[in-house]
């Protein structure tokens, strides 16, 4: 182990690890924790409780961040090309692989014990949601559009949402250690996720796709020279209309699956603010420099807001 003190001015260990999870930059986990509080509040029909409230914020945080660690790692060798990224932690050789292995499956854990207190159907759901995270970072070496792979990564805290509020009694190892093996569970797993919420996240899978399109026309110039595949360059100049469409598809989808569950006047001035911000998103991407497709990316956030305070006021 190297316990040599940091040289003087160096980043302290805590401070590399801030920066590995991004913390000085919320927008990232705000774009996941969003849907899957709007899903929280559409499955109760009103206010979830205090405790799924904070098992979802702090696992969507939790998750996010390990989420990074792992993405840094896997990304190490293409990062270094990419100028925005070549001084994270890990790429720049100031945080080993393994430590930042560490921090992630550390993160994961805590998330995983959260989840624990909810019920078999969502902790059974939660694995698969893992599997997602843990593919994704290298979906960019396969696919052509990783950011589709992204989208369901990133919208899968809406079935895990339902399944929460839906699902069965409270998860406990003393009360309830034989469901797993009854011939029902699974069929119970996935009737704890209704069809509204697959379709929730099939619109949310749209959303990630227009603000992480944006995100991979930051990068367009240097992911062309090492060769990464992204949505992008895979749309070429079609792009700016792309991205446009796929906010206009998720805006659709959440608006048929909702319409008839939340107060129409609410959910309809929440929609106009909402496709506001999409002609402002046009406006930004629109000539495609770095500077505007980072600042509409980084905006998404609000967006995803304006959905959930539509819902939460709407019902």
């Amino acid at each position: 182990m190297n316990t040599a003190m940091p040289a003087p001015g160096a980043p302290s260990r805590l401070s590399l690890y801030l920066d590995l999870i991004r913390w000085n930059r919320p927008a990232g986990w705000l774009l996941l924790l969003w849907p899957s509080l709007a899903a929280l509040w559409v499955a109760a029909d009103g206010f979830p409780g205090w405790h799924l409230l904070a098992v979802f914020t702090l696992g969507t945080i939790l998750m996010r961040s390990a989420g990074c660690c792992v993405n840094d790692v896997a990304d190490r060798e293409f990062d270094r090309h990419v100028k925005r990224t070549a001084q994270r932690p890990v790429t720049s050789g100031r945080l080993s692989a393994t430590e930042a292995l560490g921090v992630g499956a550390a993160l994961a854990l805590v998330a995983f014990l959260l989840v624990l207190t909810t019920n078999l159907e969502t902790i059974a759901w939660s694995v698969v949601g893992l599997g997602l995270a843990l593919v994704y970072p290298f979906a960019k070496r396969l696919v052509s559009m990783p950011q589709a792979v992204l989208g369901v990564a990133f919208s899968f805290g809406i079935p895990m949402a339902f399944a929460a509020v839906q699902g069965g009694p409270a998860w406990a190892l003393w009360t309830h250690p034989q469901r797993v093996a009854e011939p029902g569970f699974l069929a119970a797993v996935w009737a704890s996720v209704p069809w509204q919420a697959w379709a929730l996240m099939l619109g949310n899978l749209f959303w990630v796709l227009a603000y992480d399109t944006e995100y991979a026309m930051v990068d367009r110039d240097d992911d062309l020279k090492i060769g990464m595949k992204t949505s992008a360059i895979t749309l070429g100049r079609a792009d700016v209309m792309a991205v446009t469409v796929f906010y206009l598809v998720y805006l659709s989808i959440w608006t048929v699956v909702l319409i008839d569950r939340v107060h129409s006047l609410t959910w309809g001035l929440a929609l106009i603010a909402a496709v506001v911000q999409v002609g402002w998103h046009f406006s930004l991407i629109r000539h495609r420099t770095r500077e505007g497709c980072f600042q509409a990316f980084r905006a998404n956030h609000w967006l995803g807001f304006t959905l959930f305070a539509g819902v939460v006021l709407g019902l």
